[in-house]
């Protein structure tokens, strides 16, 4: 995966739009991998979905808690992918009280797919989700890799420490 450029691919975001006025002021907006991507440096981490136990518990709440030691590694923005829409995504970002971690859905698991990283896992009711991976990319490319062993299809186990924020902060050289 390293030297890989992402997938030119749109994401379907819903974003707050104060001028709609009511109770949901939020509007459809499409995002191409570049708006997030280009001219940054990003860690990208993708999960296999929102609100699940390893995924709130510990992944995202870790990987915005260090969101400042990883700054101090010139990390511009860091980004979770879910094979989940926007309106589930949204929703497990104000309930994990994110500030720094951006979400991004794929809810029809096109990035995901392109990556490489589409699997199976209705041994658990999920249908199509991501497995769990975490990137360093600079510019679009792919810098550094951290793939959770086992990659299967429904896969009986949940391995997580390869993409953990602190293996891959610790993988990080100092800016």
């Amino acid at each position: 995966m390293i030297g890989k450029k992402l997938p030119d691919v749109e994401f379907n975001m819903r974003v707050r739009d104060e001028s709609i006025g009511g109770d949901n002021p939020y509007r459809w907006e499409i995002k191409r991998t570049a708006d997030f991507f280009a001219g940054k440096k990003v860690v990208l981490f993708s999960l296999p979905g929102a609100f699940t136990p390893t995924c709130s518990t510990y992944q995202l709440p870790d990987f915005e808690q260090l969101f400042d030691e990883f700054q101090k590694k010139a990390v511009d923005e860091i980004y979770c992918l879910s094979v989940n829409d926007a309106f589930v995504m949204n929703q497990w970002a104000r309930q994990q009280n994110l500030r720094h971690v951006k979400v991004l859905p794929d809810g029809s698991g096109r990035f995901t797919r392109l990556m490489g990283m589409l699997v199976d896992k209705d041994n658990v009711g999920f249908g199509h989700r991501s497995w769990r991976y975490g990137a360093v990319v600079e510019d679009g490319v792919v810098t550094k890799w951290f793939e959770e062993p086992g990659f299967c299809d429904n896969c009986p186990d949940d391995p997580y420490g390869e993409a953990s924020p602190q293996n891959i902060l610790a993988h990080l050289a100092p800016s």
